[in-house]
């Protein structure tokens, strides 16, 4: 059964409603902060994916490779990014958190779920969860249709398996139907 072109329509209006309405309260959260929401950004992105190459980040960003050089000369400033050759190519770097980034990334998962929580005060669990899952689920199936396996045409379904970021935390792993530390 699929959605109705209506209900798409309403999905990708409600999808950037959302996306405005969280960089309003991240925003409001950040002028704790010595970093922006791109720098945050980018921390998350690499705190998700593990040691990856910088031309890897980007593509995941949907940014250029001179935008991002000069977030990365500014976390690798901090001491929250950290370059390390690639054992698969001498010429590469994979980057990597640093036990400080990893730090500074957990506070700041910590710091918005704390003040999620207080904007969702009159949510039950049941009602957060479900939210919780519809997200996942979405992001899922966005994932799938913009990266297709290989060879599969746009939108063919993808098995998904959890994997360990260097962040701590569980996260989906679209991209490979193995979890990465079994690789």
């Amino acid at each position: 059964m699929s959605v109705a072109q209506h209900t798409a329509a309403e999905l990708v209006h409600n999808i950037f409603d959302l996306q405005r309405a969280l960089r309003g309260v991240t925003a409001a959260g950040m002028k704790y902060s010595e970093l922006g929401p791109a720098h945050t950004g980018v921390l998350f992105f690499i705190g998700e994916g593990g040691p990856m190459r910088a031309s890897a980040l980007a593509a995941r960003l949907g940014i250029g490779p001179s935008a991002l050089s000069r977030q990365l000369a500014d976390l690798e400033q901090y001491g929250f990014v950290i370059r390390t050759p690639d054992p698969l190519d001498g010429r590469a770097c994979l980057l990597s958190l640093s036990a400080q980034g990893q730090t500074y990334l957990a506070e700041t998962y910590e710091r918005r779920a704390e003040t999620l929580r207080e904007i969702l005060s009159d949510w039950t669990e049941s009602e957060a969860e479900a939210a919780s899952s519809s997200v996942q689920q979405l992001t899922a199936a966005l994932r799938s249709a913009a990266s297709p396996p290989n060879g599969a045409p746009s939108g063919t379904p993808r098995t998904t398996a959890h994997r360990t970021g260097n962040d701590g935390r569980h996260h989906l792993d679209p991209a490979s139907e193995i979890p990465k530390e079994e690789r």
